[in-house]
């Protein structure tokens, strides 16, 4: 069924519930970033196989809302569907609110899957059918009926995370959020999103591609946690343990007519932006609802002692394997023959060596060339390139280890590259390093901070069209609030930066049709001196991987800024020295070298 016959499909059953405007999201039932197979409904009727992005379907005409990370990609995979690409933030492209106030007739109706809309979007939609007269139809997803060879919802087994690896057991997690429950009067906690559920719970599994998340939902009450689950997800010792920490399963679904019997009395503490539009509307009206964040959000960013000496393990063990790697394409490339994909696996071959390795933590990007000018690139047998010298090759890429997952992206020039390409470099160096070289005081966040990464690319009138940093977590998603770094306001990512927090460092350069560049290293939240001007905080760098010197233009660096990439790649060798052969270790030597 072509992606028009798909439209077509689905006006029909609009025009039978005599909907006027449907709405597909990319989101599944838990706000989640990435979804599993089952819940691509977006990417089933527009073809764009992004990660963000809304499709807007009229009896007449059809659009996608996609932001800048997917511009190029997305008007690739719409050429030939009578799809529209809408650019979000860009001048005269509408909103989808006001496309849907212009466009929505007296009277009409909007629907769509209320369980994967936030609350927030859903109170936007219902007021806008109020003030058109007309009617909101969130109760069926139509997509369903459509889609005829739809994968069924993952049945992947449930496994525990050990202490070891989570540092913190369910009872000391429960206690401290009935503690942030009672101090908000609270007897009722509600949680519908994955990793919130994972991280208090200390269980992962395999649900959504790359990500080790468990579709469920939970109750939290002062005296039990209701797990609502696939139960043949979960064998009897892991079931054991759960029940011993007062935890009871339930159906999966189940949580849809249990938030109805709610008592009047209760007092709820929930997230209404984390929560989904059919949920929130299936709680009683009576019952009291504290809206705030979910208290997991910062405990959960927050890394614990132990996290944080296995997250610094499990750099340290993707860094060897990246040196490997950059050495064994260093001496590859125009010898044997080497694609972006084959290129990727080699490095996940070189990270499986390191053991404990689960899974990459996302979808990896390696982009040769101008593929690398896509933000958010991904390698197709069909459009992927052969690497070649006179180029650079991006890799974007992650790794879960049992010891915590990884986020890293490195520019690699293959052979001798024109200027200009070492000029773009050089400045996405320059930020990367500016960045990590902060001092703040604390109660500073990422709105505060991000100018230290821009200014290389503001003095040049330069600049990049996505966030510099974000949060990452333990084993879970791999962007992850409430911290963020980049200096447009964005709700969500304003949290002050704690000790503990891991964030990427991330800028890059994207030039359409030539070449891409992007540097990403993963920073550590760390408490620096305190004195009678307050709590000074700073950045460790724990991503320990060189700088490609054959990229670098030292004409273009400061003093100050050869002094940080010196000493960064000063750290990067006395540190993996110990893990390499004396061939690796003379290798590194030289692209480790003072300039």
């Amino acid at each position: 069924m072509s992606i028009q016959e798909r439209i077509e499909a689905l006006r029909s059953l609009m025009e039978k519930r005599r909907i006027d405007i449907y709405i597909v999201p990319t989101a599944d039932y838990h706000q989640s970033e990435y979804v599993g197979e089952h819940f691509k409904a977006r990417e089933f009727i527009t073809g764009f196989t992004g990660s963000a992005g809304t499709a807007v379907i009229t009896l007449t005409e059809a659009g996608l809302w996609t932001d800048a990370r997917y511009f190029i990609q997305a008007a690739g995979q719409l050429v030939g569907t009578s799809i529209t690409l809408r650019k979000m933030g860009e001048p005269d492209v509408p909103t989808i609110e006001e496309y849907l106030k212009e466009t929505l007739p007296e009277g009409g109706t909007i629907g769509f899957d209320g369980r994967t809309i936030p609350v927030s979007e859903g109170q936007k939609y219902e007021k806008l059918v109020e003030e058109k007269g007309g009617k909101l139809l969130y109760a069926e997803d139509l997509i369903d009926a459509v889609w005829e060879t739809r994968p069924e919802i993952s049945k992947k087994p449930v496994f525990p995370l050990g202490l070891q690896y989570a540092g913190k057991s369910v009872s000391e997690k429960l206690a401290d959020i009935r503690k942030e429950m009672k101090k908000c009067g609270a007897d009722f906690h509600v949680l519908t999103t994955l990793d919130d559920i994972c991280w208090m719970l200390n269980i992962r599994g395999d649900d959504v591609d790359y990500f080790p998340l468990v579709l469920s939902y939970a109750a939290v009450t002062m005296d039990g946690v209701k797990l609502y689950i696939d139960g043949n997800k979960i064998d009897g010792p892991l079931r054991d343990a759960l029940a011993a920490n007062g935890v009871s399963l339930s159906p999966y679904h189940d949580i849809y007519e249990d938030i109805k019997k709610l008592k009047e009395e209760s007092v709820l503490l929930l997230d209404e932006s984390k929560l989904n539009y059919a949920l929130y509307k299936d709680i009683p009206e009576k019952v009291r609802m504290i809206n705030k964040p979910n208290p997991e959000i910062l405990m959960k960013a927050m890394k614990n002692e132990v996290e944080v000496s296995n997250i610094r393990k499990a750099q340290i063990k993707d860094s060897v394997a990246h040196v490997r790697f950059m050495k064994w394409l260093k001496e590859n490339v125009g010898k044997i023959r080497i694609t972006e994909t084959s290129a990727s696996d080699k490095l996940d071959e070189f990270r499986k060596e390191m053991g404990n390795f689960l899974r990459p933590s996302f979808a990896p990007i390696s982009a040769f060339g101008e593929h690398a000018a896509m933000a958010h690139y991904s390698a197709a047998p069909e459009t992927e390139a052969e690497l070649k010298k006179g180029s650079f090759l991006l890799t974007d890429t992650g790794a879960g280890f049992y010891e915590g997952s990884t986020d890293i992206t490195r520019t690699y020039a293959l052979g001798e590259v024109p200027q200009q390409l070492k000029d773009d470099f050089t400045i996405v160096a320059i930020s990367n390093l500016s960045l990590a070289g902060v001092q703040f005081l604390k109660g500073s966040c990422g709105l505060t901070l991000d100018y230290a990464a821009r200014k290389p690319f503001w003095d040049r009138h330069l600049d990049f069209k996505h966030g510099t940093g974000h949060g990452v977590g333990y084993l879970l998603n791999i962007h992850e609030g409430p911290s963020g770094i980049r200096w447009r306001y964005r709700a969500g990512e304003i949290q002050e930066l704690e000790k503990g927090m891991v964030l990427t460092d991330e800028p890059g350069i994207y030039v359409e049709g030539s070449h891409g560049i992007r540097l990403e290293n993963e920073l550590l939240v760390c408490e620096g001196e305190k004195n009678e001007f307050g709590q000074f905080m700073y950045f460790d760098t724990i991503t320990l991987i060189p700088f490609d010197l054959d990229a670098i233009n030292p004409e273009m660096m400061k003093e100050e800024e050869k002094k940080l990439l010196n000493d960064y790649h000063k750290k990067v060798y006395e540190t993996l020295v110990p893990y390499l052969t004396e061939e690796e270790k003379a290798w590194l030597k030289v692209y480790t070298r003072e300039i």
